[in-house]
């Protein structure tokens, strides 16, 4: 019986939605195999149930100890949200010390954590997203009469690599926009500012298994808020719709879409691509290598509305790569 470690905390604010998404999928790992939450702080590596750390990991060999038994991590699934897990630097480390694991490799972890990179990318292979502009550096001064020029009104702004919600806010106001990029800052080294797509937001989760790449149901979101930021997301602030409200054609277009960027970009496991759907055109928002999986987390909807469970989802998973 092979021991999996289910890696999750890490560096940034989206620690405990880490923690509980990990958790989730350790309640319903599938039989077969022998789960371990360990979790990342900057203190060290730890294994730990749901109500308390239970010992140090070794981060070399990924042994540890558990009573008089001396463990092994087979492999792992990363499930940090955000830094290092989303950006791909737990799997190069995973990599380097020959420990095997499920996620979606270092480049294109890396690659779909960068908001701005990610959609520039995309948009070389034909794909719509909004039109954007590229900050690198908080000193730069701001021309915000230009930037509203340019993009028009509300703007969208974004940490380019931060795996969160945190930082991002819809300005609707000239004078909002440099107090706005100075909070994103606080959450991430470079800043993309989007213009806003006016039209119907939708999610598609996308996975492999032995018998190929397959979607899920399409979850349509309305959000309470401005836009679906922290709060719509995890404090009940938004309708997730599953399935979307379109018709059968557009989401067949946005599930071939979805199918055709993880194949494009070689992820693995499950990963998200979220869209705003504008006169028909699904334009890409953001990829997500590490989509939430707690149970207020949208793909565990997905896979209730499929009738799958969060057992069989998993061993299909795991079947397909081991």
């Amino acid at each position: 019986m092979k021991n999996v470690g289910i890696i999750c905390g890490g560096f940034s604010s989206e620690f405990d939605v880490s923690v509980k998404s990990a958790t989730n999928i350790f309640n319903n790992f599938p039989t077969g195999y022998r789960p371990f939450l360990i979790l990342l702080k900057k203190e060290g590596w730890f294994i730990q149930n749901q109500n308390r750390e239970l010992g140090e990991v070794n981060s070399r060999d990924f042994t540890f100890k558990s009573g008089q038994e001396s463990i092994k991590i087979d492999f792992a699934i990363v499930y940090i949200h955000g830094d290092p897990g989303e950006n791909g630097k737990i799997q190069s480390y995973l990599e380097m010390i020959d420990i095997p694991y499920v996620n979606s490799g270092p480049l294109a972890s890396q690659l779909s954590f960068d908001k701005w990179y990610c959609n520039q990318f995309l948009k070389g292979f034909g794909h719509e997203v909004a039109d954007s502009i590229y900050i690198t550096e908080l000193s730069i001064e701001l021309d915000s009469d230009q930037i509203v020029e340019q993009l028009g009104l509300p703007i969208f702004v974004k940490p380019c690599d931060s795996g969160s919600s945190f930082g991002i806010e819809k300005v609707n106001k000239v004078e909002d926009l440099e107090p706005a990029v100075q909070n994103a800052f606080n959450e991430g080294s470079t800043i993309v500012l989007e213009s806003f797509l006016d039209g119907i937001e939708v999610t598609c989760a996308v996975y492999r298994d032995k018998d190929g790449v397959h979607t899920l149901p399409l979850t349509e979101i309305v959000s309470e808020n401005e836009f679906f930021d922290y709060e719509a997301k995890y404090k009940g602030l938004s309708q997730e719709i599953t399935p979307a409200r379109i018709s059968d054609e557009l989401r067949a277009k946005v599930q071939y879409i979805s199918s055709s960027i993880y194949n494009l970009m070689q992820l693995r496991s499950v990963a998200r691509v979220d869209f705003i759907i504008v006169n028909g055109v699904p334009n890409i928002i953001e990829v997500n290598s590490i989509p939430g999986f707690s149970n207020e987390s949208i793909v565990p909807k997905m896979l209730e509305a499929a009738d799958i469970s969060i057992k069989e989802f998993w061993a299909s998973i795991l079947a397909g790569e081991f």
